[in-house]
């Protein structure tokens, strides 16, 4: 599955993308700015998706159009998961910062999943 990582805290940045890699997954990253997001967009199958990008709080409106436009799945890595609120539709999960490689192991592993279930039921 290929993982776009998008955070602009260059350290966070690198450890979403060695912990994806681990997991078996490629990454595309990492990048730090709405543009640069949705220029990789159609390259990518799920996101993970700082609220604070370098262009300022973004993250939620990048988030709306990777899942509208392009059909990537957003997982939210944030330190400030109180402002995603009940969520945004069709994101798939929020992660508080400090996050733990097993909990973004877990979110890729269900986004993966519900792609898998998507696709099988997509070809019938």
């Amino acid at each position: 599955m290929k993982v776009m990582i998008v955070e602009d805290e260059n350290i966070i940045a690198l450890e979403l993308e060695r912990i994806a890699q681990e997991a078996g997954h490629q990454t595309v990253g990492p990048l730090s700015t709405v543009e640069q997001a949705l220029a990789y967009a159609p390259r990518s199958d799920v996101a993970l998706v700082d609220l604070s990008l370098s262009d300022g709080l973004s993250g939620a409106q990048l988030a709306r159009r990777l899942i509208d436009r392009f059909g990537v799945d957003v997982i939210f890595v944030t330190g400030s998961p109180e402002n995603v609120g009940n969520g945004i539709e069709g994101a798939l999960d929020v992660i508080s910062k400090p996050f733990t490689d097993e909990r973004i192991v877990s979110a890729l592993s269900r986004a993966e999943a519900r792609r898998k279930d998507f696709d099988s039921k997509a070809a019938v």
